[in-house]
């Protein structure tokens, strides 16, 4: 038996089979590449979904580990940290609102909203004023209040009662929208950017019917940019880049470059409606996660890397452009920047499994969607070797006629 082949006996033994795994043990990495047990290296367009934006082991990331590490990982919330509120106060000033609560995941930073957008909406409306709009396709976590707004059967079925009280609108339909929102709404929470949802955005249009309706109706309008925010469209928030600023915005994923992190941030106008006992965590917003978070957004703005994602991620839209116009299984070309995805008329797991073998990482979603979450590090040489990969799995297919 193999190194790899124990690591997955043990794996199957021991931990519950939640995750459908693929048969790589990936051991270290460095940069835009990753290396297994044998030392295969593989180009990463992956990127811990999402969440290695910096690469693996970026010597200022692991310089801050190490020192913060040695003086002190966690103190609880019961006491103050020198980094939890510098922080709160850096992310505050790039995104124009006014406060920040520091949890743990993306899913509990959508609970914290749910959470905060229902104490508000009592507060405007009284008790009947709790009801919630989300969109259908959508995916905010997996926990009971993430999942009661994820509009994705697969993620909800057999864990029913999930919220009561959630309405579903079809991404972009703004006539659905004005039907379903209304005074005993409290919340309306969408992602700019379908992440799981097969990298499919909401329109201009409908974010800023969105907008209306929210304040027409007193109604939190939240942002869940755990996937797409921290700078994987080229603006530090997505919504920077779409001209709707929302009243809540959930982040997570990147901010603290691993090391578990997330957020949601509150104009003043919602978080004043929380008070102290109200809401908490024991391990979120600790002395390490809050110095890292630091030097990562300090790291995307000394190096430049959101100049970076615009360009290379215009790069690989072009490049995937290109694919959809030579070859029958490329449907569709969908995203911005470094978030981007390919809509195949076939599954899109085989073409990860044999990507593989050709030493790069791809991820498959919704069935035949390919999505793309490399690091911001990423260069145009790298897109070129993951589109050979492609032209070369994609190749024995049918190509399109020319006209």
């Amino acid at each position: 038996m193999t190194a790899t082949d124990e690591v997955i006996a043990r794996e199957r033994q021991f931990l519950l089979q939640t995750y459908s795994r693929y048969p790589l043990v990936v051991q270290r990495g460095k940069g835009v590449f990753v290396v297994d047990l044998d030392g295969k290296r593989y180009l990463d367009f992956v990127a811990g979904l999402g969440v290695n934006a910096l690469g693996h082991a970026h010597p200022r990331i692991v310089k801050a580990i190490r020192e913060q590490a040695a003086r002190a990982i966690h103190l609880s919330n019961l006491y103050y940290n020198e980094y939890q509120g510098r922080l709160a106060e850096k992310l505050c000033g790039l995104s124009g609102l006014q406060r920040a609560f520091f949890s743990n995941s993306g899913t509990e930073a959508i609970e914290g909203s749910i959470k905060l957008a229902r104490l508000a909406g009592h507060r405007a409306g009284g008790e009947a004023k709790s009801q919630l709009v989300a969109l259908q396709g959508s995916y905010h976590g997996r926990t009971f209040g993430a999942m009661s707004l994820t509009g994705q059967d697969k993620y909800r079925k057999g864990f029913e009662p999930l919220l009561e009280d959630v309405k579903f609108v079809a991404r972009n339909d703004t006539e659905a929208l004005r039907a379903a929102v209304n005074d005993n709404t409290c919340a309306i929470v969408l992602e700019p950017i379908f992440g799981e949802g097969g990298i499919r955005e909401c329109s201009i249009e409908f974010l800023r019917e969105c907008r209306v309706q929210a304040d027409r109706h007193h109604a939190a309008l939240i942002f869940d940019e755990i996937q797409c925010g921290l700078g994987r469209t080229g603006t530090i928030f997505a919504f920077q880049g779409l001209g709707v600023t929302p009243d809540i915005v959930a982040i997570a994923k990147p901010i603290a470059a691993g090391l578990p992190l997330g957020a949601f941030l509150a104009k003043e106008e919602f978080a004043s409606a929380i008070s102290v006992g109200q809401h908490g965590t024991t391990f979120g917003g600790g002395p390490l996660a809050c110095r890292v978070a630091l030097e990562y957004l300090a790291i995307v703005e000394e190096e430049n890397l959101l100049e970076n994602v615009m360009r290379v991620g215009g790069y690989l839209q072009q490049q995937l452009q290109l694919l959809v116009e030579r070859y029958a299984a490329a449907q569709e070309a969908r995203g911005r920047g470094l978030i981007q995805g390919l809509q195949l008329d076939t599954p899109a797991r085989p073409v990860v499994e044999q990507a593989l073998a050709e030493g790069v990482l791809f991820n498959s979603t919704q069935d035949t969607v390919l999505r793309f979450l490399p690091p911001f590090l990423l260069q145009e040489k790298h897109v070129d070797k993951g589109i050979r990969v492609l032209k070369k799995l994609l190749g024995t297919k049918r190509r399109k006629s020319r006209e």
